[in-house]
């Protein structure tokens, strides 16, 4: 099936090659860039699809999330991470299957709707050992089609333990290596252009143990997977870690070996100069989060200094320390609150954007066929119509606009060659009887919390 888009206004292709191309066309065979150029007239396709008037980019690539917190939005909203943590997992514990299930669509829909084309998830909270909500969120994955690169999370300390969590959401570090182990050899697909891979996520330095965290990195070598977790998000991280383990938390992952090329961090807010010595020398990657960090009160992670550095992506974060799936907000905010602290120069609009597109790519090892428009790329890309009100004046730089305008959402979105979003509307996709079901869910697991006296 080859499907033309022609007559483009403006294509940033990201690719160094090609550039800008204006009034050009994208020629997909089934789910691959096939050509990018500016004649098509030669071309014959089985579906044409006119686009004058729009502006194309790559798709967004989503580096940190936890889909499953779309059902506590707004909550705790005066609170600091660990705080925020201890109240939220007295209501979290009471997810199952149906719950994630719900809430994965919801927040990938929303995702999709502001241009993610590519998204991960950690989920590393299981309420009483019930492994089924990962297999569950994958399931709504792939009914929305997403491309999907989950992480199997963990956590293996309580209360009891000097852990955050409840006894009822950790596991035994047994049981979380051996389903890490089964997760990877159900559903993980290396191959080019794939739609599902795995990777493996011990939850934070705070809520698992020292042993799991190096085993876990033994397992990610075994089966050749990425590495993810929660990296120096706040002050009291690190002096949490300063007391337990009498090291900063760069220098924790260093003394377990997961300072190396297959990790990605999310936050990296409270790093200093020998981290990112540190961090650069052995390639490690992140997942930048600017929305949570302002919402948590975390602090504002050094991109300006790391850009250059080390591979970075963004990230919108669980929906309940960010409240929403907007990538196309999370975007202009991590360009925004750079400025704040460094400039009005720290970063422009197009690293901003870069850092959306290829620069999620290539924390998530997917650079070899995503985050760029070009020949034998999967054909994942995102369109917005000029003539919105909201980029009125603004399209001497269109590009410009995406960002310091408001775009709200996109009205184009082709995931792996199929065509999810045109002319600003979903196709075939009713997500409205999912917000019922999820406002229900979200309705009875907080109530449930609350009859309890557990929040």
């Amino acid at each position: 099936m080859k499907k033309l888009f022609k007559n483009i206004s403006y294509i940033y292709t990201f690719d160094e090659e090609l550039g800008d191309i204006e009034n050009g066309y994208i020629l997909v065979e089934n789910n691959i860039i096939k050509e990018v150029g500016k004649n098509w007239e030669h071309i014959v396709a089985d579906e044409v699809y006119d686009l004058n008037g729009y502006m194309v980019i790559p798709g967004f690539v989503n580096t940190h999330h936890h889909l499953y917190q779309s059902l506590t939005r707004g909550l705790a909203a005066n609170k600091k991470l660990f705080d925020w943590l201890v109240y939220l997992y007295e209501i979290w514990k009471y997810i199952d299957e149906e719950a994630v299930y719900t809430s994965a669509i919801i927040a990938i829909y929303e995702m999709i709707k502001t241009g993610v084309t590519t998204t991960t998830d950690h989920l590393y909270l299981y309420p009483y050992g019930n492994n089924n909500i990962f297999y569950a969120e994958i399931e709504a994955a792939k009914k929305i089609g997403v491309r999907f690169h989950p992480t199997r999370g963990s956590m293996s300390l309580s209360k009891k333990d000097g852990g955050l969590p409840p006894d009822s959401v950790v596991q035994k570090d047994d049981e979380i290596l051996l389903e890490s182990e089964n997760v990877i050899k159900k559903y993980h697909d290396p191959s080019k252009y794939s739609m599902l891979r795995i990777a493996l996520a011990p939850c934070s330095p705070f809520s698992v143990t020292p042993n799991l965290m190096k085993e876990t990195l033994t397992i990610a070598e075994k089966h050749d997977v990425l590495l993810h977790t929660h990296l120096a998000e706040t002050k009291d991280e690190e002096e949490y870690c300063l007391e337990k383990f009498g090291k900063r938390p760069v220098d924790y992952m260093e003394e377990l070996g997961w300072l190396n090329p297959r990790v990605w961090f999310a936050h990296m807010v409270w790093l200093n100069e020998s981290d990112i010595e540190k961090l650069s020398k052995n390639d490690v990657g992140m997942a930048h989060c600017p929305s949570s960090n302002m919402r948590l009160g975390s602090g504002i992670a050094p991109v300006t200094k790391l850009k250059d550095r080390i591979r970075i992506g963004i990230a919108v974060d669980g929906s309940a320390s960010n409240d929403t799936n907007n990538m196309i907000l999370e975007i202009r905010n991590a360009l925004l609150l750079q400025r704040v602290k460094y400039g009005s120069d720290a970063l422009t609009v197009r690293e901003a954007l870069k850092l959306g597109t290829t620069g999620g790519a290539k924390v998530l090892r997917m650079d070899d066929y995503i985050g760029k428009i070009a020949p034998q790329m999967a054909a994942d890309f995102i369109g917005f119509k000029l003539d919105k009100p909201e980029f009125a004046g603004a399209l001497h730089e269109p590009i410009n606009a995406i960002l310091l305008c408001d775009a709200k959402q996109v009205d184009l979105s082709i995931i792996n060659g199929e065509i999810k979003i045109i002319d600003s509307k979903f196709v075939a996709f009713d997500i409205s009887e999912f917000i019922v079901k999820h406002n229900e869910i979200s309705k009875k697991i907080i109530n449930k919390a609350l009859n309890e006296k557990h929040i």
